[in-house]
């Protein structure tokens, strides 16, 4: 990992922590032994300490525990830590009882996703490197595990797999009052590498070790979907596409049954509507949608 020399600094810029192996050990880790029972799928879902409803949801729909084609899927929370001392034994007793949260001593704030991104690529590093697949995904998305499923057996590819929704040639905003605002003193170049939006990309596990090993050769920036990007140009890792049509959509789409039946992710999704998506895609599994 790269760190700003003081005549790089901007002064005006509040630069965030930096990822160091050495931040210590993890607070709470997950019931789940990779080793006895290896994962088709692992669902990485970055989360906030205070953000239970949402877990709740995701517990209750798409995230829960389940086999699909035989193939088992497990879901887990990335979190930092608050101030909050009421909050903060919430969370411990919330990991107590649904043993699903990856949590590491860094403040819970949105410079320091990409210490949370790190976090999940050094989990599956150290404790499921036997996973087929992760994906990293938000509390906001909602996500079709059974169309996700399918494409990933269709497109068989366990090693050196990364994808997602693709940006190529984007631009830094340069807009300090923007809230993906990337100075010059944290990013010199013009364009970014090829990038997916994080809202949702998927990689074979052996991509996460690849990255967490990686990453202490990359200068740190907030936005952990560009930060990975640069991981993998370090790595010659060029995303790909999944499918020939779109299944990401990090905008957010219109619910409709026959349409999310075809899509991956869909971003901007709250609790309620959550549960309501849900279980009419899952009442609905056996029907057919002709046109789609």
């Amino acid at each position: 990992m790269w760190y700003l020399s003081e005549e790089d600094l901007d002064p005006s810029a509040v630069l965030p922590e930096f990822f160091k192996r050495e931040n210590g050990d993890f607070l709470q880790l997950p019931d789940m032994d990779c080793e006895q029972q290896p994962p088709f799928l692992v669902l990485l879902v970055t989360s906030s300490p205070h953000q239970t409803s949402e877990r709740s949801a995701i517990r209750s729909t798409w995230g829960r525990d389940r086999t699909v084609g035989g193939k088992r899927i497990k879901t887990f929370f990335l979190l930092g830590t608050t101030s909050s001392r009421d909050r903060s034994l919430a969370v411990a007793r919330e990991s107590q009882q649904h043993r699903d949260i990856i949590q590491k001593d860094f403040v819970d704030v949105y410079v320091n996703l990409t210490l949370k991104t790190m976090m999940g690529m050094e989990w599956v590093h150290r404790y499921c490197p036997q996973a087929a697949f992760v994906m990293k995904t938000d509390s906001d998305v909602f996500i079709n595990v059974y169309y996700l499923t399918e494409l990933l057996l269709k497109k068989n590819q366990p090693s050196g797999f990364f994808t997602g929704f693709l940006y190529k040639n984007a631009l830094p905003v340069r807009k300090r009052s923007h809230k993906w605002f990337v100075s010059k003193y944290e990013y010199l170049w013009g364009t970014y590498p090829t990038y997916c939006d994080g809202t949702g990309y998927v990689f074979s596990s052996d991509v996460a070790s690849l990255v967490y090993e990686v990453s202490e050769r990359v200068r740190y920036i907030k936005l952990e979907d560009v930060f990975v990007g640069l991981c993998l140009q370090e790595l010659g890792i060029r995303p790909q596409r999944l499918h020939n049509v779109q299944t990401i959509f990090p905008q957010g789409l219109p619910f409709s049954v026959c349409r999310f039946k075809k899509i991956v992710a869909s971003h901007h999704t709250n609790s309620q509507d959550m549960r309501v998506y849900w279980h009419s895609l899952e009442s609905s599994l056996g029907e057919e949608c002709p046109g789609y």
